[in-house]
């Protein structure tokens, strides 16, 4: 087992289930402290190479993952990885996307869809999940 967040670190959000998951922008410096065993990268473009195991799922700034039944799958299983692993989800402001997918993990973890978004920002950072359709995706996403 690799471990866990702290909750105290920065940019990591606690779940219902206690869950930690980091969230950050890829325009800020690495935060100090241990690193990830697992990302997820939502990029319109690859990322560099990452020196542990991650995923890079196509989702242009402002908008949606380009493919979602790909990006379900990702969250499904960067929720279950965050029940014993470092995972943190990663854009480049971290915030939008970030937020976005920090909200439907939200989901997955028992948050109400039409909750998630509330909770993300309450926990993890007041100006997540950007647009209005970042907000409809995540009303969906239960469903």
């Amino acid at each position: 087992m690799t471990g866990t967040w702290e909750h105290t670190d920065a940019g990591v959000l606690r779940l219902p289930s206690g869950r930690l998951v980091r969230g950050r922008g890829l325009r800020r410096p690495l935060p100090a402290g241990p690193s990830p065993a697992y990302g997820i990268y939502l990029l319109g473009k690859r990322p560099p190479e990452l020196p542990w195991e991650s995923r890079w799922l196509r989702w242009p700034d402002f908008w949606l993952p380009s493919d979602r039944a790909q990006a379900r799958a990702a969250l499904g299983e960067a929720w279950d990885r965050a029940g014993a692993e470092r995972v943190e989800v990663a854009c480049d402001g971290g915030r939008g996307r970030t937020g976005t997918a920090l909200a439907c993990l939200a989901v997955l973890d028992g948050v109400p869809a039409d909750r998630a978004v509330e909770f993300v920002r309450r926990h993890y950072d007041r100006h997540a999940v950007e647009t209005p359709w970042q907000r409809w995706y995540v009303r969906r996403f239960a469903g």
